[in-house]
């Protein structure tokens, strides 16, 4: 059947075949086939043509197909947030509540949880009586890429103070069973707090404190996704990292 809104376009703007055909790089054959016998060009030429005539591509040719579109953002995506700063510390102390299975904390130092909630610890200590299994990996005031990360941040040996200061918080977990606290001198691409199947994820940012950097909420849906690979990056960091004495 003919395309009678090509062929009414046409009319209108007085476009022959040999016209629009030479305008479209095609056959005029070509063209007059897509009028009398509703033939559907390539995607890229109906793009053309349609921009020739100024009109939608899908209201000259409505049984072209539209372009596959490529999954732009998992589903493992709870919420983004620009900068760690935006989100409150209650965001991460009901993270932790919430758990019943475990909780993994990757940081260097991460001061701010127990500078905003004092009772942090308490809560941890509360969830390991209640068995839920408990690491914490904090950044080696000693290490190399500890007193690296203070000179990129020009904090200097700030950081280092804030490592140890870190420890002091968590010593009193120590020796809690279901809790085991570990010191760790790798390079730290991302802080991480999970709790059982919800992770909070603090992207550092070369020469940015990390409450400047993006964070984003993730929850595992399946398995190999976005969440797994950051808790395979937790369990490397934690086979490397040296356990702290009571």
């Amino acid at each position: 059947m003919p395309n009678d809104r090509l062929r009414a376009t046409m009319a209108t703007g007085g476009w022959t075949y040999e016209s629009l055909a030479s305008e479209a790089g095609v056959d005029p054959k070509s063209v007059e086939r897509w009028v009398n016998l509703d033939r559907v060009p390539h995607r890229a030429t109906a793009l053309r043509a349609a921009d020739v005539l100024g009109e939608d591509v899908h209201m000259l040719w409505p049984t072209l197909r539209q372009p596959r579109r490529a999954r732009s953002v998992s589903p493992e995506l709870v919420a983004l947030y620009s900068q760690r700063a935006d989100l409150p510390v209650s965001s991460y102390v009901t993270l932790f509540e919430q758990a019943q299975e475990a909780i993994d904390i990757l940081v260097y130092a991460a001061l701010f949880l127990h500078e905003a909630y004092p009772r942090l610890t308490d809560v941890l200590a509360g969830k390991a009586a209640k068995g839920c299994r408990i690491r914490i990996a904090l950044g080696d005031p000693d290490s190399d890429q500890v007193q690296r990360r203070g000179r990129e941040e020009r904090f200097g040996h700030g950081i280092e103070s804030r490592c140890r200061l870190a420890l002091l918080h968590y010593r009193p977990l120590i020796g809690i069973d279901g809790v085991e606290v570990r010191r760790h001198g790798t390079t730290l691409y991302n802080s991480l707090y999970r709790a059982d199947d919800q992770m909070l994820v603090n992207a550092h940012t070369w020469g940015v404190n990390a409450y400047g950097a993006p964070v984003w909420h993730l929850r595992r849906i399946g398995a190999s996704g976005m969440f797994d690979t950051y808790a395979s990056s937790f369990d490397a960091v934690w086979e490397a990292a040296r356990p702290v004495e009571d």
